[in-house]
């Protein structure tokens, strides 16, 4: 208490005033006096100047002291009260606190050292009230900043929970809008197939060079325009959980080869050479045939899509744990670092450019990705740019249909390998990373 502190007396009785004023002066404390004699007076002054403390006689001539008090807490007016009473009586000093005293003093203990201990005492519990008051204005404050914030949250979530509605109900008619209009186009574009078919064949009659070359060019072309409705059938009938695999025991070499042989000349188109090695102890696996040949034609198809010139290897090979892997190797343009997480979602491609050098529906590989966790087996991919790209398929020999692989693994740059997480909503998370060799 090194300030200068202003004290004010209240009390009517001079010589109680005196006793007060001497025993202050006598304490040691750099103070400033002030004296009045009843309640008015000290309403008045207090309303008017702050004090670090007022002395306060229980007794005065125009209002008790306990009604004093009750008024002036009332009144907000804040300052440390010591009440001086007349007799040791317990029972009102405790009245005196609950109405609002800091502390109280009998007027037969008025000493310096006792006015001193109170005067301190009065202060610092004044002080802690104040910060205590503070301290719970703050945190009523940020209560209610809470509450609003958290109105505003639950208001948010609101509308993101509609707004989830929303897309998931759009998402389900594009979905059926997907599967009605791919199914409305195969009818037309198998008639188209179909006739260009009976055109070409001599005993309707020889058509020209020109002609000829002509219908070719419809067939092929009414061949890919299937094959791209195909792919958003079936992507929307995974999206919609209605494709089911109907497994059978087959011979996983013979439909391998049937595969390669559709593509070749796709390949032969680009002078790429397409080589096939099965090392197979027992080739027969237990599983969808056709849509194995699926992945098969996909991977390949990719594989020619993005080879200018090379070669293009297709291997299937016996894995530990009662596995087979069917693994597609080609020289072509290869896969950036950053893409490999893009390039199974659906409908994605590395260029997405209108002017995009190689077409498609960018659904291929989101297709495989269904497929082969529905098989219950995993994707492998490693790549290098401008020096070619390994999808290795993983699949149990002998598939359980309810089975749905949880994860994909995608297979990096040389040494490291990065596994991911994939969730319902085709988005990947990074879950670990591990050092491994390539398999």
């Amino acid at each position: 208490m090194e300030d200068t502190l202003k004290i004010l007396v209240v009390d009517d009785d001079e010589v109680d005033r005196m006793a007060v004023r001497y025993a202050l002066t006598k304490t040691g404390i750099q103070m400033e006096l002030s004296e009045v004699v009843d309640g008015n007076d000290m309403f008045s002054i207090l309303n008017t100047t702050d004090y670090d403390c007022v002395f306060l006689s229980v007794r005065l001539p125009d209002q008790a002291g306990l009604t004093l008090i009750q008024q002036l807490r009332s009144s907000e007016i804040k300052v440390p009260l010591v009440v001086l009473t007349s007799q040791e009586d317990q029972q009102t000093a405790v009245q005196l606190l609950k109405a609002g005293a800091t502390d109280y003093l009998s007027k037969s203990r008025i000493s310096p050292e006792n006015l001193a201990q109170v005067l301190r005492s009065a202060i610092r519990v004044y002080r802690a009230e104040i910060q205590v008051a503070l301290a719970k204005d703050q945190l009523r404050e940020s209560y209610e900043q809470l509450l609003c914030k958290n109105q505003e949250l639950e208001r948010q979530q609101q509308q993101l929970q509609m707004q989830n509605f929303k897309l998931s109900e759009a998402s389900v008619l594009k979905s059926h809008f997907l599967a009605t209009m791919s199914h409305e186009l195969r009818t037309p574009m198998n008639a188209i197939i179909g006739f260009s078919q009976i055109l070409l064949r001599p005993k309707f009659g020889q058509l020209t060079h020109q002609q000829a070359d002509m219908v070719e060019r419809i067939l092929n072309n009414g061949k890919h325009l299937l094959m791209l409705v195909n792919e958003v059938l079936d992507f929307s009938k995974l999206q919609a959980g209605r494709l089911d695999l109907k497994a059978e025991r087959f011979d996983v070499s013979k439909v391998t080869n049937l595969a390669v042989s559709e593509m070749r000349s796709l390949a032969d188109a680009k002078n790429l050479s397409l080589l096939v090695q099965i090392d197979l102890q027992n080739p027969l696996v237990y599983n969808d045939p056709i849509r194995v040949k699926q992945i098969l034609i996909n991977l390949l198809s990719n594989a020619i899509k993005f080879t200018e010139f090379g070669e293009i290897w297709v291997e299937v090979k016996e894995l530990p744990a009662n596995r087979v892997a069917i693994i597609v190797r080609d020289t072509g343009i290869g896969i950036a670092p950053k893409d490999f997480k893009h390039i199974f979602e659906a409908f994605r491609q590395v260029d997405q450019t209108l002017t995009r050098k190689y077409p498609g529906t960018g659904l291929g590989l989101a297709i495989i990705d269904s497929l082969v966790r529905m098989m219950g087996g995993k994707i492998f991919l490693e790549s290098k740019l401008g020096i070619g790209s390994m999808f290795k398929i993983e699949l149990p020999r002998q598939i359980t249909l309810s089975s749905v692989g949880d994860d994909i693994h995608l297979q990096l740059d040389n040494e490291r390998v990065f596994c991911y997480a994939k969730n319902p909503h085709n988005s990947y998370s990074q879950a670990r990373q591990a050092s491994i060799g390539y398999p």
